[in-house]
């Protein structure tokens, strides 16, 4: 029964026939507090849903407040873990969230964060292992968001260091994984090929053009990824359900970037 409950709750954030998705990550509020584009979570989750994202992001806390308002059905995925930008460890995620939680708020997925080659890793791997164990248990498809960064990180975009962390996230029972793009559809290729579950992209910090946006998601589908978890380049954006709508093009319909920007 848990395998079926997996499957249900993975088609509403996979595309079926894709077997890719476009995430909208919204769960910035905890790490540095109501940036702009999620003031209004209603509105910035409407915004996405009828752009045709298939799922968002939240900590639990927001799931009444937003998500499903008055627009579009979307997925919803409850993220478990969190730092802020005021802590002497930024980047050492704890949990916040329970599974039991996240299943009474009716998610259909929940997400963890990792950063590897942090000093405090090795706890961030052993709550990673226990969610883990508690979304098979349960039938609950995880997210994981694993980035390199920490004192032994030179580039957290090196390839060497991204397909790691993207084989971790395999090999620790993640559904599907969230690395940084390494730049290249040829080295993100390398990242795709060691990974055996969907690999999605993130969309790191805000990017000056629409095209480079396109670009990165394009060369991310082109080597083998299953689509993206964009945040701020998609809530900031002047027209979000306009940028998802483009995005979704090229993740979706295979679109080029001429005809995804057309969309703008």
């Amino acid at each position: 029964m848990t395998f079926v409950g997996k499957q249900i709750r993975m088609e509403r954030i996979l595309n079926r026939k894709t077997r890719r998705t476009v995430l909208v990550p919204m769960d910035h509020g905890i790490s540095v507090g109501p940036i702009d584009g999620l003031q209004d979570m209603k509105t910035a989750i409407n915004s996405v849903a009828a752009g045709g994202a298939n799922a968002v992001v939240v900590h639990k806390g927001l799931v009444m407040e937003g998500h499903r308002g008055d627009g579009p059905d979307i997925g919803l995925i409850i993220h478990l873990s969190a730092s802020t930008s005021l802590s002497p460890f930024p980047n050492a995620k704890t949990l916040i969230c329970t599974m039991e939680e996240a299943i009474k708020l009716g998610a259909d997925a929940v997400s963890i964060h990792v950063n590897l080659g942090d000093g405090l890793e090795k706890d961030m791997l052993r709550d990673f292992g226990e969610i883990s164990y508690q979304a098979r248990t349960w039938g609950m498809p995880l997210l994981a968001m694993i980035y390199p960064r920490g004192e032994k990180i030179v580039d957290e975009y090196d390839v060497k260091y991204v397909k790691h962390a993207a084989r971790l996230g395999h090999e620790m029972g993640a559904d599907i994984v969230k690395v940084p793009y390494t730049g290249t559809p040829d080295s993100f290729y390398e990242v795709t090929s060691g990974c055996a579950v969907p690999v999605v992209i993130a969309g790191g910090a805000k990017m000056d053009s629409d095209r480079d946006i396109l670009e990165m998601v394009k060369g991310s589908v082109e080597a083998g990824g299953a689509g993206v978890s964009i945040g701020r380049n998609v809530f900031q954006h002047a027209s979000p359900g306009k940028i998802v709508r483009a995005i979704s093009s090229i993740v979706h319909d295979d679109a080029t970037v001429e005809q995804a920007l057309e969309l703008l």
